[in-house]
């Protein structure tokens, strides 16, 4: 009993040695008061006169060439079985030029004005600190830009065949895949392989071969244009040793040293 006694008041001993001070029995030395008095560098990072970070793509406005139409209108609510989706209304843009007409669904937090007489378009957002809102200010501006050059000018790639007996041509018919629309052409590649590769151009998308080592791409759709330019570049990438491959546009390969045993 006696021994429970004494560990009792030991560990009451103990617990006032470590109990913390309190604030009228610190004293600071004179030295350290100013360090105190000062919110720390963290805290003050909040309280910034600097403007926030905005989008340079999607701030930058959009000039229509004259023979370009731009039109803005509510995309029409999307049926789910029988009844109708309660998500937030979004609108659609509709691009349309000598080339052709494209459209583009637009988010319901990207702001679209006119600028002076209607030649030019300006893109904002409701919420600047919104990560998402941010994201696609510049990706939505981006395709837009694609679509007017693309029903105005155009899209084009051009694909370059580099390799000892590298051929291409562009057939009516081919032998090993049926075509999916009627007047549907083949690019026919000759690439090292014990049979011709035979790849369907895809809708909306002209095909040429100006040279037996050159395809032509052309299309107002960026998107299509260059995925069927990577699809027809997987077949032969080009390799770092000889140089050989199918190369797109101004793409080049840096070449190593052969290695020697």
């Amino acid at each position: 009993m006696a021994s429970l006694i004494h560990c009792a008041r030991s560990s009451r001993a103990l617990r006032k040695t470590l109990a913390p001070r309190t604030t009228q029995e610190v004293t600071l030395p004179a030295f350290l008061v100013p360090a105190f008095t000062h919110p720390p560098s963290c805290q003050q990072a909040h309280f910034t006169t600097s403007p926030p970070c905005r989008s340079k793509i999607g701030r930058a406005p959009l000039s229509l060439p004259p023979e370009v139409t731009f039109t803005i209108f509510d995309a029409p609510q999307v049926k789910q079985g029988r009844s109708i989706s309660r998500s937030e209304p979004s609108r659609k843009v509709e691009v349309q030029g000598p080339l052709g007409k494209m459209s583009l669904q637009i988010p319901p937090y990207i702001d679209i004005t006119a600028g002076e007489e209607g030649k030019t378009y300006g893109l904002s957002i409701l919420d600047a600190n919104d990560k998402k809102q941010k994201a696609m200010w510049g990706t939505t501006r981006a395709y837009l830009q694609n679509h007017i050059l693309g029903v105005s000018e155009g899209h084009t790639a051009i694909l370059r065949l580099v390799g000892v007996g590298y051929r291409a041509t562009v057939e009516g018919k081919a032998i090993t895949k049926k075509p999916e629309f009627e007047g549907q052409k083949f690019v026919s590649l000759k690439v090292g392989y014990s049979h011709p590769i035979e790849l369907p151009v895809p809708m909306g998308v002209k095909a040429s071969c100006p040279q037996p080592t050159r395809i032509l791409l052309e299309g107002i759709d960026k998107v299509v244009v260059k995925q069927f330019a990577a699809e027809i570049r997987e077949w032969r990438k080009p390799e770092p040793y000889k140089g050989k491959g199918i190369f797109v546009n101004d793409e080049t390969i840096r070449l190593k040293a052969k290695k020697i045993k």
